[in-house]
């Protein structure tokens, strides 16, 4: 019977306010005072019903809540004849319960969007190799699927032959489609605006990263922060408070009035909601933009930030290198850049990949007795010779004496900004490559608006040679520059920087910096929702996007402030409520309740102008990639 009538609640408010508009209809129209009260006093039953089962089920937990405290002030102003303070009073504290809870479900519709997006159904390639309409759950990984024009693309996969334009909004917050060719990868959620493709499914399910950022959004909205805790803790001795304040006023003025009107203005209401209200809102507008808050934890902490620490490879710069300059220390290198291609093809570095693209078609040896030298390179035997792969510690290391020649070379590849490849074969330097990637296109424009948003040091932190380190700080305008750094060397630093005090958050790519983004305060990870960079971080910038980050910071500042104006406005509307009680004639229970229940409402749409953020002036900035240099026979 409770749950029957606490469902209907939003009819029972509406019956209560015809009541209430029958009785003074009846009392100032008709002029039947009878049949107000009697008005009056149902609206007054009907309405603290449903409040009363709620302050019932409160305190069996032992839980003073407001609903305990609203029934008590509506009873004793029902049993003091106050027919008409009680009635109003259960009316609006209904009405503005339905209000809260209209007004909060808008602010979860990030959430109900994701939702819709999901895809339900897939044209699955079965045995006789026809495609039929089947449930995504029905998809299983390596099923090949069809995908048509204006459809979702229903699971993560790898296309297989077609082409098309896929919109990408879901995943990266970005609205410009996306081309797709074979070997591309695509993701669930998405929509394929033209064109026809068949996929591979390589993730499915909840594994999808459609799947886990619904999962990832659901969690953060739910979770507490440090001021819901302290909030919540507040609230449970608060109430109390106020109810004891309530009954020591009865005991020296034996006014049952003012004691009941103390109970109703006393109610914390807009201080329960305003925080959650804002944090819900902030992570909402976060998931439509390409940014994954995992908590609400962490938006306090992010918007303290003061340091951020960069790895450089596929953070700052685009993760795809390229040779941009070779010097070769032999008239005849075929065979040696054959030896170095059988090499690198053993290796899926970033930089091997590179090496690959530049030599191009090539005698291949078998390769034997491979030694990964760390933070140095490759040693391997080739065709009978000892071929080392790596930077200059792995040649001082190997005994390859580098002329003044090379060393002049190595510096000037470094000031460049290349990342130093060198090939040695029985002790013989045969082949240097110079291997850059580019910076992102906007980045320091992005960095900037970092800067604007009150991030004092920017530092990048790269296994790479110093030179190079040294020449994208430069460009970029960051604050420090460290390289020839390992991923222990960089948690190490982190810490350190933890130690003076500073806070620190850490972007990397998720995978070999985990360390460091479990480290900071907070691990912002690049990449398409990897499922590393989603276990080990605190934030994720889908799809790599670096321009979400300063969205991501200014929303955070922006999302902890809106806290803090709804903490201000809720006490101080109780406070101006209290005050007035005792020293002004106008105030009474009605007015209390309304002006309590303004507040809420307040608060919440404070709330929701998150939905809404966006960064001010922002601008596109492009960047144009520079020409390999040609290659040099010495």
């Amino acid at each position: 019977m409770q749950q029957y009538i606490l469902s209907k609640k939003n009819v029972i408010t509406v019956i209560s306010g015809l009541l209430i508009a029958l009785g003074f209809f009846s009392h100032f129209v008709l002029e039947n005072v009878g049949l107000s009260e009697w008005s009056l006093i149902i609206a007054s039953v009907f309405g603290i019903t449903p409040i009363a089962i709620q302050a019932f089920q409160a305190m069996k937990v032992k839980v003073i809540s407001i609903d305990v405290l609203v029934s008590i002030a509506a009873i004793g102003a029902l049993f003091i004849q106050n027919y008409e303070e009680s009635a109003i009073v259960t009316f609006l504290f209904l009405f503005g319960h339905y209000l809260e809870q209209r007004t909060l479900n808008q602010t979860r519709s990030a959430i109900k969007e994701l939702t819709e997006m999901a895809p339900e159904s897939a044209l699955k390639q079965m045995d006789n190799g026809e495609f039929e309409e089947v449930e995504v759950d029905d998809v299983d990984e390596g099923d090949i699927l069809l995908v048509k024009t204006g459809a979702k693309v229903p699971v993560d996969g790898t296309v297989l032959t077609g082409e098309g334009h896929i919109n990408e909004a879901s995943i990266t917050g970005e609205a410009v489609p996306v081309n797709k060719l074979a070997d591309a990868e695509v993701f669930a959620g998405t929509i394929l605006e033209n064109g026809t493709i068949q996929i591979r499914a390589d993730r499915v399910g909840e594994d999808t990263t459609f799947g886990k950022i619904i999962e990832l959004v659901e969690e953060a909205q739910d979770s507490k922060s440090e001021a819901e805790r302290f909030i919540d803790r507040f609230s449970k001795y608060y109430t109390p408070a106020v109810l004891v304040l309530a009954i020591v006023v009865w005991a020296f003025s034996q006014n049952i009035e003012l004691a009941i009107t103390i109970l109703v203005l006393g109610c914390p209401g807009a201080l329960v909601i305003g925080v959650p209200v804002s944090n819900v809102a902030g992570i909402g507008n976060g998931a439509r933009n390409g940014v994954l808050l995992k908590g609400s934890e962490v938006i306090q902490d992010f918007s303290n930030v003061d340091t951020i620490v960069f790895d450089k490879t596929g953070t700052l710069t685009v993760g795809n290198p390229t040779v941009a300059a070779t010097e070769l220390y032999e008239k005849d290198s075929a065979e040696t850049l054959g030896y170095l291609a059988s090499v690198e093809r053993e290796s899926d570095h970033p930089l091997a990949k590179a090496v690959l693209n530049q030599i191009g078609e090539t005698n291949f040896y078998p390769v034997e007795g491979t030694e990964v030298v760390k933070g140095g390179g490759i040693v391997s035997s080739v065709a009978g010779h000892r071929v080392a792969v790596g930077n200059v510690a792995l040649m001082e290391k190997e005994n390859v004496t580098l002329s003044k020649k090379v060393q002049k070379d190595v510096k000037r590849f470094e000031q460049q900004g290349n990342s130093l490849v060198l090939t040695a074969v029985d002790g013989e330097l045969k082949v240097l490559m110079g291997i850059r990637d580019q910076v992102r296109p906007g980045v320091k424009a992005n960095l900037q608006e970092l800067k604007d948003l009150g991030v004092k040091n920017l530092v990048v932190l790269s296994g790479d040679n110093q030179g190079t380190v040294d020449v994208v700080a430069g460009e970029l305008g960051l604050t420090e520059a460290h390289g020839h750094m390992l991923p222990e060397d960089k948690s190490a630093y982190i810490g350190k920087l933890q130690q003076r005090g500073q806070i620190v958050a850490f972007v990397g790519d998720g995978v070999n910096d985990s360390p460091s983004l479990a480290l900071a305060d907070i691990g912002i990870a690049m990449g398409s929702g990897t499922d590393v960079a989603i276990e080990t971080s605190d934030v994720v910038l889908m799809n790599s996007n670096f321009s979400n980050l300063p969205h991501a910071l200014g929303l955070v500042k922006a999302t902890a402030n809106n806290m803090k104006q709804n903490i201000v406005i809720a006490i101080g509307v109780v406070l101006v409520l209290l005050t007035s009680v005792f020293f002004s004639e106008w105030m009474n229970m009605s007015i209390g309740m309304l002006v309590h229940e303004g507040s809420i409402l307040v608060v919440i749409f404070n709330g929701m102008r998150l939905m809404k953020y966006k960064l001010k002036g922002r601008k596109e900035q492009k960047e144009v990639s520079a020409p390999a240099e040609k290659v040099k026979i010495s």
